[in-house]
């Protein structure tokens, strides 16, 4: 349904979005993340036609979005993170405009505007002037306006944004049973939210894809988590050469203190060795524990390798 080709977006010397590519298939829910001015906005912004990349091709339920953009706005419904709303529309009399402007057959409208109404549960207030109300119901209005012509692909910046706990549970709700009938391509800032509505997760870090994987192999790789005074270095040494790890990781530094992460061949619970090993040293053990990595371990762990080989290229190439 969403099909991205060596993607790129410049902006003078900025280079936005630099060659991403990536596929959504029909009735995935995929959660777009990336630290602030990664490039995620402007991705979204090139998928529904608002921007022209600078080179690349992207398709949306097989329309080109340069050469048949009013095509692909038939097919996808786009909620931006700040909604654009007339403040002297009333909800209904504004969804009623926008289902115009959609091409919603005359004999459909009503029926599809209070279709939207009950799915964003805009009842209370559909005849509300929209400026008058508060930033969780336009953003509903904004979501139900998304969904007014029954897009193939709902394409949500934050949906979320501005909504009390209740109203973030509803709409979390609604975006898993969307999911049953449309493809949603989902950005968001809150890993709690991706967790609870996407099976897939896209990680975006200096205009790049660093991560793309589904979201159950994202949380089942164990770790262990080990805290020890003495020099980072030395006992990250000591800990790499202990039979069966594979990876060792210094996560923080402080006070003379350092917490590593180490992986292990076949996730083998080497809690004991390593222990012993930091003990032997003469190294205080603070602490040891094993755990599975959340979607937000791994994905400051994408971003931070992602932005120390930009630094790195940026100096190779000065």
């Amino acid at each position: 349904m969403i099909e991205v080709r060596r993607l790129s977006k410049r902006y003078g010397a900025v280079l936005a979005v630099d060659e991403i590519s990536f596929t959504v298939g029909r009735g995935e829910i995929v959660g777009l993340l990336g630290r602030n001015g990664a490039g995620k906005t402007t991705t979204m912004r090139i998928l529904t036609t608002y921007l022209a990349p600078t080179s690349g091709r992207s398709t949306l339920a097989g329309h080109d979005v340069l050469d048949e953009p009013l095509e692909v706005r038939r097919h996808v419904g786009y909620l931006p993170e700040n909604v654009p709303l007339y403040p002297e529309m009333r909800v209904r009399e504004y969804l009623k405009f926008r289902a115009k402007l959609k091409d919603v057959p005359r004999s459909k409208r009503r029926t599809a505007i209070d279709h939207v109404i009950e799915r964003c549960k805009l009842e209370d207030v559909r005849d509300r002037i929209l400026g008058q109300l508060s930033k969780g119901y336009r953003q509903r209005v904004g979501l139900a306006e998304a969904m007014i012509h029954d897009p193939d692909i709902l394409i949500l910046d934050e949906p979320t944004a501005g909504l009390d706990p209740i109203q973030i549970r509803e709409v979390r709700a609604l975006i898993r049973e969307l999911g049953d009938k449309h493809t949603i391509l989902l950005s968001t800032h809150i890993m709690s939210e991706v967790e609870a509505v996407c099976g897939r997760v896209i990680i975006i870090a200096e205009g790049r894809i660093a991560l793309d994987d589904q979201l159950a192999n994202l949380q089942t790789e164990p770790s262990i988590v080990l805290e020890a005074r003495g020099p980072a270095d030395a006992i990250r040494g000591a800990l790499e050469t202990t039979p069966g790890v594979a990876r060792v990781t210094v996560t923080q530094r402080m006070d003379g203190c350092a917490t590593f992460e180490v992986r292990t061949h076949n996730d083998a619970d080497l809690r004991e060795a390593l222990a012993q090993r930091v003990v032997q040293n003469g190294w205080p053990l603070r602490q040891l524990d094993r755990k599975h990595t959340t979607l937000e371990d791994r994905f400051i762990r994408a971003v931070t390798v992602e932005t120390s080989s930009e630094v790195q290229r940026e100096r190779e190439a000065g």
